[in-house]
């Protein structure tokens, strides 16, 4: 459960508090300004009807208690402003300074009307006339002018410029007025400038303000700044910040700085400017900076960042079907609906034009021509989007899939493996993967997550099971037949691996060993600081970097002497090997990695959009002919262009906004769940899991369980340290004591009756997540609904009698009991949802492994031995358990999926156990996909001449004369 009690971001004088919530806590403020200067403004007014004001409009009478109240508060509130609003160009410090004079003047009313021309830009909503005049941007026209005159003109995007150098007040506006005085009207983007003067407080700055898009570092900067930090930014950026950056060199110190705020957000764009002979540092500079200017090089610095920008603006195929849908065209190919043909002129289904757009129909087509390119063969406008995306998540290449991630799944199965090569495979992953696994003719190895019995769902894999199996196929001398490992990084709940330390611990017993994480759930993490670590694309580019320090391959040779013997070059035993923290050999090592990311699920896409992200250091030489294969195989050859062009503008988003809404998103998360653990009506009901709950304690060095809850620096601390850890925008919250199923509580309370909209519930959970397009309007909704339902559940248990309250207790005690020591026994009479152990892997039936030996069993064998007649018959689960139960051993003819949770608790060739139909018996899921409810399960009929077969034709005969 999260730990309660936890207090709100607060500014103790000017101190600078969480940096996670800092947006939240500055919005507020402006908007208690707002609220504060209207009622001020009114009283006022009241007050001078009244006759009773003084000389400078003030109430003459002592104010009441409400407005002295309020201005009590204003106060407060502008002292935290100005703690925060150092690191914003806008409204920034003078703005505050010339609000607080008007509000001293008594001037409410014109301070009201600053104050919501700030709140539209901060709000990023379209200001009214007078809050443009009050905050108006001198390049867009003149003052309260938009470009062109024109009121209905869109406006043009607006970011910010960091400046870090230690200036004067005079100095620091002449530079602003110099740097702003280069902005024309015809400019595509407009900026504003924030100088800082130190080291500290420019990482604090891209921390805090996400309307940040370039960084000028010049050399005078300091390393401390001038405002009090809170405990929890102060120890997240101890990482970058140092007692030795005083003794470095000016040029090492700007170097550390552009380092740290790339670890930070690299997608800014940092540019130095020196006054030296820059000619020198320009060879030696370029992989930190964009670009390299000397201070009078003014022009072609504003040109540059504007360019800069522009390129992560850029939408190659999302512009070129724009301009496609504009352009007067007669259509002979297919595709009747291309250009609204067959929409526009008819009578019947107009309504699909008025519902949709004639945009939407304007952009259809089947042609590849004038700029819109080909998916399958790649030269223009697709093939640069995809460039694009590729920088945007760390990629070496980017393949764009509109087919869903289960498609992107089965392109690169086929293009990594051949038949007979073993796979290990999370049990608990998505169906895609075993039937990916089928199609490739792979020997299969199933490695079983760690379950949580009492919530009804998996973790995920522990390291030390991965380990254990590639060691175990290296002493039976098949580890060479080992070619990848596939993981699901982020499940549905939320279970996050260390990413780079599963790849390096099993590079250093197979060093050629690929992996496929699939990150379905997980394309958003690439665009915050602290969960980037554990994304797939982040974990390559980092181990890329370490096997190329001097340093690692020192400490690989230290451990050398651990692991293998010196005389005989044999390795230790395998204990030793799982005992020890793992590094590979830099040498020998392969990167070789690969994520497949559903963006729809988690980003701005059409339904459908997904990504391959690819970082194969032997890419082009081992397989990327076979990759274009597999693409070509699984690709439709009428691709969805409105889906491709939806990944091309999802990615623009993330890469200038991207880390304002995952940080957004986060931190909402934790509103929800912090309302839970304090309000006491919703205690009484709900409770949300953390760490504790969701991790067991062995994967697990830090003990905090929803670090988020405690700061940024908290999190990142258990994201650099434990095995597993749970992403903070999942909510798993446990309903047991409500007693109400989970499938029941979504479909009936939530959906049915409020509208609230989840994928995934247990038999005791539902989960909820937020997302970049979360607002806080709907957290509060959400909220609401909740207490409302908590009221409602107090109100029943009200009108129950005592055979009612024994009956929902009774539901209550098994939603929240723990199977614990049952695993694989039923309890017999228990009520609905009574616990039952999550069932673990059997074993693929002899017949279909390779040797007794090794866990790996042929999926596609199973598969396509079902396709012979009479090689399969249907079951009823009471005959399927008769059987089980007597020893007999039954083989699945399919794969058995329940909805949820989600996994395949059976596939073709696996031996049917107690555990499995226990699990199913007790499952109260609607859907079950490979089971028919009036056949019930298919299963490998016995073969002619068992004796089974022979006794039941014996039994069939007629008695003897």
């Amino acid at each position: 459960m999260i730990d309660d009690g936890v207090s709100p971001t607060t500014v103790a004088g000017t101190e600078i508090g969480t940096p996670s919530r800092a947006w939240r806590v500055r919005a507020d403020a402006w908007d208690f300004l707002g609220y504060a200067m209207k009622q001020l403004a009114s009283a006022a007014a009241g007050a001078q009807a009244a006759g009773t004001t003084g000389p400078n409009g003030k109430s003459a009478a002592k104010g009441s208690g409400s407005q002295s109240g309020l201005e009590d508060q204003t106060r407060r509130a502008l002292v935290l402003l100005e703690a925060i609003e150092l690191y914003w160009a806008f409204p920034g410090l003078p703005m505050l300074a010339r609000l607080r004079r008007i509000i001293a003047a008594g001037e409410y009313g014109e301070a009201f009307d600053l104050i919501e021309g700030v709140r539209s830009r901060i709000g990023r909503t379209r200001p009214t006339s007078e809050q443009a005049r009050q905050t108006a941007d001198p390049a867009d026209g003149g003052e309260g002018e938009p470009v062109e005159g024109r009121q209905d003109a869109p406006e043009r995007p607006k970011f910010e410029v960091l400046v870090v150098d230690d200036l004067t007040v005079e100095e620091a506006e002449t530079l602003k007025s110099e740097m702003l005085a280069q902005r024309r009207p015809a400019d595509a983007f407009s900026y504003e400038v924030n100088v800082v003067p130190s080291f500290e407080d420019a990482l604090v700055a891209v921390l805090l303000n996400p309307d940040i898009q370039a960084c000028i570092l010049r050399p005078g900067f300091t390393i401390r700044g001038g405002r009090r930090l809170g405990s929890d930014l102060k120890s997240f950026l101890a990482r970058h910040i140092d007692d030795g950056l005083e003794a470095l060199r000016p040029i090492d110190r700007i170097l550390r700085l552009a380092e740290g705020m790339a670890a930070l957000r690299p997608e800014l764009d940092v540019y130095l400017v020196a006054g030296v002979a820059i000619e020198g540092l320009a060879g030696s500079l370029t992989r930190p900076f964009k670009r390299i200017f000397r201070r009078e090089d003014r022009l072609d610095l504003h040109l540059s960042l504007l360019a800069g920008v522009a390129e992560r603006y850029e939408t190659p195929f999302f512009t070129a079907l724009q301009e496609y849908s504009r352009r007067p065209a007669s259509v002979f190919h297919a595709l009747p609906i291309s250009r609204g043909g067959s929409v526009g002129n008819s009578p019947w289904i107009r309504d699909m034009a008025d519902f949709y757009g004639l945009n939407l129909l304007l952009a259809e087509t089947s042609a590849t021509s004038g700029g819109l390119d080909s998916l399958l063969d790649p030269h223009g406008s697709i093939k640069k989007a995809q460039e694009l995306a590729a920088r945007a998540f760390g990629a070496e290449q980017t393949f764009f899939v509109t087919n869903g991630t289960s498609t992107a799944n089965k392109i690169v199965h086929q293009a990594i493996v051949a038949p007979g090569d073993i796979v290990l495979v999370d049990r608990n992953c998505h169906k895609s993967h075993h039937y990916a696994l089928m199609l490739s003719g792979a020997q299969v190895a199933y490695l079983d997550a760690y379950p949580l019995d009492r919530y009804s769902f998996y973790g995920a894999v522990p390291l030390a099971s991965i380990k254990k199996m590639l060691l175990d196929y290296r002493r039976a001398g098949r580890l060479d037949d080992v070619k990848m490992v596939t993981l699901t990084n982020c499940t549905f709940d939320g279970i996050v691996y260390d990413v780079e330390r599963v790849m390096e611990e099993c590079l250093a017993i197979k060093p050629d060993l690929v992996f496929l994480w699939d990150e379905a759930w997980f394309a958003f993490a690439a665009f915050h600081p602290v969960y980037r670590r554990r994304t797939a694309m982040a974990a390559a580019r980092k181990l890329e970097t370490e096997f190329r320090n001097p340093d690692y391959v020192l400490r690989y040779a230290e451990q050398a002497e651990l692991l293998w013997d010196p005389e005989t070059g044999a390795p230790a035993d395998d204990e030793v090997w799982l005992n020890t923290r793992l590094i590979p050999d830099p040498s020998k090592a392969r990167l070789r990695i690969y994520a497949t990311q559903s963006t729809h699920k988690t980003l701005t896409s059409l339904r459908q959009g997904s990504m391959v992200h690819v970082f194969d250091q032997d890419f082009e030489y081992l397989n990327g002919e076979a990759f274009r294969e597999a693409y070509m195989t699984h690709t439709s050859t009428s691709p969805n262009y409105q889906i491709l062009a939806s990944l091309d503008i999802g990615r623009r988003q993330v890469e200038l906004e991207g880390f304002a809404l995952v940080q957004k998103q986060a931190d909402l998360a934790v509103s929800i769940a912090q309302a839970v653990a304090r309000n006491p009506l919703l205690k009484k009901y709900f409770r949300v899991l953390g760490a504790s709950e969701l991790i067991p304690e062995e994967y697990r060095e830090t003990s905090t369980s929803m670090p988020l809850s405690k700061g940024l620096s908290v999190l990142d601390e258990a994201w650099r340290r434990d095995e597993f850890v749970v992403d903070p925008s999942r909510l798993t919250l446990d309903i047991g004591l409500t007693g109400i199923d989970g499938d029941t509580f979504k479909h009936e309370y939530l959906m049915d009756k409020y509208g609230i909209q989840v994928n995934k519930t247990s038999r005791n959970s539902v989960l909820f997540m937020t997302n970049i397009g979360t607002s806080r309007s709907a957290v509060a909704y959400l909220v609401e609904v909740l207490v409302k339902l908590a009221e409602s559940f107090d109100a029943e248990q009200r009108t129950l009698g005592p055979r009612g309250l024994k009956a929902r207790d009774a539901r209550v005690r098994a939603l929240r009991s723990d199977p614990g020591s049952q695993r694989g026994s039923l309890p017999e009479g228990g009520p609905v949802c009574a616990p039952i152990a999550l069932p673990d892997f059997s074993r693929f039936a002899d017949r279909f492994r390779a040797d007794n030996s090794n866990p790996d069993g042929n999926l596609r064998a199973a598969y396509f031995e079902t396709y012979k007649t009479g090689a399969t018959e249907y079951l009823e689960p009471a005959e399927l358990s008769r059987r089980v139960a007597g020893g007999e051993e039954v083989i699945s003819a399919g794969f058995v999926t329940p909805y949820p949770p989600g996994f395949p608790i059976l596939v073709p060739g696996q031996v049917i156990t107690m555990d499995a139909l226990d699990f199913m018996a007790a499952l109260d899921t609607r859907e079950v996909h490979g089971y028919d409810p009036e056949l019930g399960f298919r299963v490998f009929a016995e073969p002619k001449g068992s004796i089974r077969t022979e006794a039941l034709r014996d039994e069939s005969l007629p008695a003897a004369s």
